[in-house]
C-alpha cells in the first residue's frame, strides 16, 4: 500500500507541476462522451501515458487523456475516457485517478457514463440523474490496507450522491428543459451484457440502469470526501419480454447524439457552482 501512495503522490506531483490554476472540479467521461472536451478552453493535455503510474483506456471511445482547463467559467479536470474491472484492472488501479485528484485537492466529482435502461419508461438517448447504486460487481476498492489520512476505515454511504448536486442538477435540466429521470444504477463485471433473466433480476431488485463502471469511482470519492453527481446516458432499453441486441457501435453513437444534452446540462451546473 506504501507503494500505492508514492505512485499517486508522484503522478499528482506530475500534473500538478504543469498546472497554472487548481482546479477543485474532476469530471469523468463514459463511453461515447469524449468529445464533451471540444467546449472546454484547454490549458493542459496529458495522455495517460505520459503521467507516471496512470493506468491506460483500452476501449474504443475512451481517449485517453487528462485535460485541464476552464468550461463555463470554472477550471477543471477532465478524463476523458476511464477504467473498467473488465479490461483486468483491479478496483486499486481504477481508484488511482481519484486519489490524485484528491492530493491535488479537488472537492467534486461529476462522472457520466453510458447505461443499459432498465427502467421500462426510459427512452435511447435520455439521461439519467444517479440517485444511488447498486454495486454486483464483487469488488471493492476499499478492500485491503486503509489509509486513514485518506478517509475513514468505514466510509458512510447514506448519500454517495451529494443531494445538493442532485437538486441543482434538476433544477437546472427544469429550466433547460431537459428531460432528466431520475434513477438507481446497477453496477456489474462485465464484458458480457446482460441475458433477458439477469434483466428481470436487476429491475426486480430496484435497478433503473446497469453499466460496468462509476462505481469504484465513487466509492472511493465517497472515501476521500468528494461530493459527487452522477448522470447516465441511456444508450439502450433492456425490455426482457422483447430483448434485443445492443451492439457496441449502437451504443457508441447514441451515447454521442445525447451528448449535447449532456454538455448543455452539465455546463449550465458548473456555472452554478
Amino acid at each position: 500500500m506504501e507503494l500505492f501512495c508514492k505512485q499517486v503522490e508522484e503522478a499528482a506531483a506530475f500534473i500538478g507541476a504543469h498546472l497554472d490554476i487548481r482546479p477543485k472540479i474532476g469530471l469523468i467521461l463514459g463511453t461515447g462522451l469524449g468529445g464533451i472536451v471540444d467546449a472546454m478552453d484547454k490549458s493542459a493535455v496529458f495522455p495517460y501515458g505520459e503521467i507516471p503510474h496512470y493506468p491506460v483506456s483500452t476501449v474504443t471511445s475512451h481517449e485517453g487523456r487528462l485535460i485541464c482547463g476552464s468550461w463555463a467559467g470554472k477550471p477543471i479536470l477532465v478524463m476523458q475516457g476511464r477504467f473498467h474491472l473488465y479490461e483486468g484492472y483491479t478496483a486499486r488501479q481504477i481508484s488511482f485517478p481519484i486519489r490524485v485528484m484528491q492530493t491535488l485537492g479537488m472537492d467534486t466529482l461529476i462522472l457520466s457514463n453510458a447505461a443499459g435502461g432498465l427502467n421500462p419508461q426510459f427512452s435511447a438517448g435520455d439521461l439519467m440523474l444517479i440517485t444511488d447504486h447498486i454495486n454486483l460487481t464483487g469488488h471493492n476498492p476499499l478492500a485491503g490496507p486503509n489509509v486513514d489520512r485518506w478517509g475513514d476505515r468505514f466510509p458512510d454511504m447514506t448519500e454517495p450522491y451529494c443531494r445538493r448536486l442532485q437538486a441543482l442538477a434538476l433544477r437546472t435540466a427544469l429550466a433547460e428543459r431537459i428531460l432528466l429521470h431520475r434513477g438507481v444504477y446497477v453496477g456489474v463485471l462485465g464484458p458480457s451484457l446482460e441475458t433477458a433473466a439477469e434483466t428481470r433480476f436487476l429491475r426486480a431488485m430496484g435497478a433503473d440502469a446497469v453499466g460496468m463502471s462509476t462505481i469504484m469511482e465513487v466509492i472511493t470519492a465517497v472515501h476521500a470526501g468528494l461530493k459527487v453527481l452522477g448522470i447516465s446516458v441511456i444508450t439502450n432499453v433492456n425490455l426482457p419480454d422483447a430483448y434485443q441486441p445492443a451492439p457496441l457501435d449502437k451504443i457508441i453513437a447514441t451515447a454521442e447524439r445525447a451528448g449535447s444534452k449532456l454538455v448543455q446540462l452539465l455546463a449550465k451546473v458548473l456555472e452554478q457552482l
